[in-house]
């Protein structure tokens, strides 16, 4: 009876810790999109949080020339983040990048993009690059490409259009 007790105090004692720990992740990731918030202040970028990680949305109009998928050798949007991302090492960064449905237009092709899939991912890609090029550390970075998956508005408009064209950071983690 008495190790029954103790187990069922150590076990409550195990969720309370992994309670506390989870809330102390949760507060440092908390902490890290408000210095997101207050770095991207004015931006037309849209930060979602959820437990234990955060994603940042932005229109990948505003990050790459329209139909490419190069980054310029500025991306003022992604300076603005250095300072936060750099410090994490154990908090997972995906970029996800998303395209319209329309389909790939002659000069893509002519450049090698087969289909929206492929423009997503290298457009993923080259956030990736551009992140590590700049502090960010390698090993928590991966890139992952939806193409024309998951629209977030109609594709039927410019403006739907648009949205879904979009490059999402998720971190994942504690905020450390």
């Amino acid at each position: 009876m008495f190790s029954k007790r103790l187990l069922i105090a150590a076990t409550a004692l195990s969720l309370t810790l992994s309670q506390a720990m989870a809330a102390g992740e949760q507060l440092q990731l908390t902490q890290s999109a408000e210095q997101l918030k207050t770095a991207l202040a004015g931006e037309s970028v849209v930060l979602t949080p959820q437990i234990v990680s955060l994603i940042i949305t932005s229109s990948s109009d505003k990050m790459f020339p329209s139909g490419d998928w190069q980054l310029p050798t500025s991306a003022p949007l992604l300076d603005k983040m250095m300072p936060t991302l750099s410090k994490f090492h154990t908090t997972k960064i995906v970029v996800r990048g998303y395209t319209d449905n329309v389909p790939i237009g002659q000069p893509l092709q002519g450049a090698g993009v087969t289909d929206n899939l492929d423009l997503s991912a290298r457009r993923a890609m080259s956030v990736v690059r551009y992140l590590v090029a700049h502090g960010v550390d390698a090993n928590v970075l991966s890139a992952q490409a939806f193409g024309a998956m998951n629209p977030v508005a109609p594709n039927d408009s410019p403006d739907g259009q648009a949205k879904n064209r979009r490059v999402e950071i998720m971190l994942i983690g504690d905020g450390s």
